[in-house]
């Protein structure tokens, strides 16, 4: 895939957008990384704020979702950035995870938290995520826990 011209927008899950959401989820997680779907699916689907990229005529390249989880002290966790493996390296994943923090300010969260694979803490360090904490593992995939104070 050459260049991609793509945007992100809110999506309800129990809508096609969601749908879709769902399915690159599925493929990237479940098919690719072997995570089990009983892991993968959760109760926070339902009431997340989800992300979904698409480019060039609707089609769905990417997806993440906010859950705010404490509300009284008004902090939320990035889930499940997913990015179809032929969109990758055209800034979705960076794009999808900007507008999940900007809608973080607009909602007025404090702080936002998120369990990155190890192999991407350099990414979510270059939106300003600080790493802490030992390795662990998530779905039997090493992780690191990262903040962002907003």
């Amino acid at each position: 895939m050459s260049e991609l011209n793509w945007q992100v927008g809110v999506v309800a899950w129990d809508s096609d957008e969601g749908r879709a959401a769902a399915k690159i989820r599925y493929d990237v997680f479940v098919v690719e990384q072997d995570v089990s779907e009983d892991e993968e699916w959760d109760d926070d689907d339902a009431t997340g704020v989800h992300f979904l990229a698409t480019g060039s005529g609707g089609r769905a390249l990417g997806t993440g979702r906010l859950h705010i989880y404490d509300e009284k002290a008004m902090i939320g966790k990035v889930c499940r950035i997913a990015v179809l493996r032929d969109a990758r390296g055209h800034g979705v994943g960076f794009g999808i995870v900007q507008a999940i923090i900007e809608e973080s300010r607009r909602v007025g969260l404090r702080k936002l938290k998120l369990h990155s694979q190890t192999y991407a803490v350099e990414f979510y360090e270059r939106l300003g995520f600080v790493a802490y904490g030992p390795e662990f593992l998530e779905a039997n995939i090493p992780h690191r826990a990262m903040d962002l104070i907003l």
